[in-house]
């Protein structure tokens, strides 16, 4: 009978976080978040994983908690939780072994849900023959479904593979394409790895000037290889 009130309440609570709406939930302190959390808000539940993820909103980090509410956000039905999840799962933590064949699993039940992150994730896994077996192929696969969710990191990664022919049959144009996505984003690898096609003159014209300007570009972004790679080219002999 003592379970009666206590799920009364849980309902309760969740139509009004419910009510109150995602932004409102995100002024609530972290203690009454953490309330609504633990009789099962699952908007609650994925703001107070994120915020013992990142040590943020008056909570100290842990991963291991981060991961306990991020598992019951994901239990039902949170699908960015599953993914941040996977994440945490993938590196492990303090109290939380490392499992990365588990990573893999809630990365591939994520991107079947239509969420890019994870196909991303799940791409780098099998390229790196983490938690699977290693298939380029299938690598190509997840990045190019997460590229077309307009991904700059899945895009990135694919324009890689084509430019190196690892998983795809090498294609400059296709890569100089995926890069040029990427940069148009705004991304930092995206800008620096176009520069690098505009340098070489892979998929496109050798063009020094647009190279150094996308270079520079990356380097603002805080992208360390772009800062040499402007450092070694501005040196050099036109």
């Amino acid at each position: 009978m003592r379970r009666i009130p206590i799920i009364a309440l849980a309902t309760f609570l969740a139509v009004a976080t419910s009510a109150l709406g995602q932004s409102a939930l995100q002024d609530l302190p972290f203690a009454k978040k953490l309330k609504l959390a633990k009789v099962g808000d699952e908007e609650a539940q994925l703001a107070v994983a994120g915020s013992y993820e990142s040590g943020v909103d008056g909570a100290a980090p842990d991963l291991a908690e981060a991961a306990r509410f991020y598992r019951l956000a994901a239990l039902q039905g949170n699908v960015e939780a599953q993914y941040r999840l996977a994440r945490i799962v993938a590196r492990g933590a303090k109290g939380l072994k490392q499992d990365l064949a588990t990573a893999a699993k809630l990365y591939q039940d994520a991107a079947a849900k239509g969420n890019a992150a994870a196909m991303n994730a799940l791409g780098q896994l099998y390229q790196n023959g983490q938690g699977v077996t290693a298939d380029p192929a299938k690598a190509a696969e997840w990045y190019r479904k997460g590229a077309d969710l307009k991904l700059a990191d899945a895009q990135n990664n694919l324009g890689v593979l084509y430019l190196n022919g690892k998983g795809v049959a090498r294609d400059f144009g296709e890569a100089f394409k995926l890069f040029e996505l990427a940069a148009g984003q705004g991304d930092g690898w995206g800008l620096n790895n176009l520069g690098g096609m505009y340098e070489m003159g892979w998929g496109t014209t050798k063009n020094r000037a647009k190279a150094l300007d996308l270079y520079g570009q990356a380097a603002a972004k805080g992208n360390t290889a772009a800062a040499d790679n402007l450092k070694r080219l501005s040196s050099a002999a036109p």
